[in-house]
């Protein structure tokens, strides 16, 4: 059975869909299977996978309101073992539809759960807010996956969002795990980013991830190609595509995230290796 992990963080700009995009497809390439629920109105995990969410009238709104299948909705990427559940703007709306319904943060879990049996990790690209569609998600998670952005703000709404994450485990989610904080934008040029690494380290101790990622051009270029970073550019279909040859950092330290968090779930780097110990 998998595991759903969701991205969470109220400020925008903290690199979620850039981690949700980036860490499924190392993933991915690790040979484990993947689903990325995207949860935002803006549809840009979608979008940065090179899927265009008006061109499928079945999605995550579509699934909630109870008019498409949760399966029918599920999208094929470019990348082998990597699925999009696409958003769509529609959902910027949703909250307001179910705010008088009855157990309405566990809408999303009960549609999602029964994918878990398809997929070794399913990640949850959240809006930046802690509105009711994002309570849904962290409902439905098994853990909380959290990018902090390395600047001097990020640091402010962390406290805010432990305390919301807190309540949720406390009053909606007991079983709810805290899956680590991840360093993102980092510039090692600057005294700032260093402090917010020392700062952040210093307070979540193991549950900050060693990996940081870097601020890096073609991370931020890669979604208007469609593609993640570890693609980008590199002339090679996903099928036939080698992790021994990246030469960008920005998808290299994603390769080293993936490899990370399965190390803290007590996975293989590779899945064909756990298949040969069972």
């Amino acid at each position: 059975m998998g595991k759903i992990i969701s991205i969470v963080n109220q400020k925008g700009g903290v690199g979620k869909t850039t981690t949700a995009i980036n860490l499924s497809a190392s993933l991915a390439v690790l040979d484990y299977k993947i689903l990325i629920v995207d949860t935002d109105p803006q549809a840009n995990a979608g979008s940065g996978l090179g899927i265009d969410s008006k061109e499928h009238k079945d999605n995550i709104y579509s699934a909630l309101i109870g008019e498409s299948d949760i399966k029918d909705c599920i999208v094929s990427t470019q990348i082998p073992n990597l699925d999009v559940l696409p958003s769509h703007i529609d959902l910027a709306g949703f909250e307001l539809e179910i705010v008088n319904q009855v157990a309405r943060e566990y809408i999303l879990k009960d549609l999602i759960q029964p994918l878990k049996d398809d997929y070794d990790f399913i990640f949850i690209d959240c809006s930046p807010s802690l509105g009711l569609m994002v309570i849904n998600s962290i409902v439905a998670s098994d853990s909380v996956l959290i990018p902090v952005q390395c600047e001097y703000f990020a640091l402010e709404g962390i406290a805010k969002l432990k305390n919301t994450i807190d309540i949720i485990t406390k009053r909606l989610n007991p079983e709810l795990e805290s899956e680590g904080y991840i360093l993102t934008m980092y510039d090692g040029r600057t005294n700032l980013s260093k402090m917010v690494v020392e700062d952040v380290r210093k307070y979540f101790n193991e549950l900050c991830f060693e990996t940081i990622v870097p601020r890096n051009v073609k991370l931020a270029e890669a979604p208007s190609y469609g593609l993640p970073a570890l693609l980008m550019f590199s002339g090679e279909k996903a099928e036939e595509f080698d992790i021994k040859f990246l030469e960008n950092k920005g998808a290299i330290s994603y390769i080293d995230l993936a490899k990370e968090l399965l190390r803290r779930n007590n996975l293989p780097e590779f899945k064909a290796e756990l298949e040969n110990v069972e």
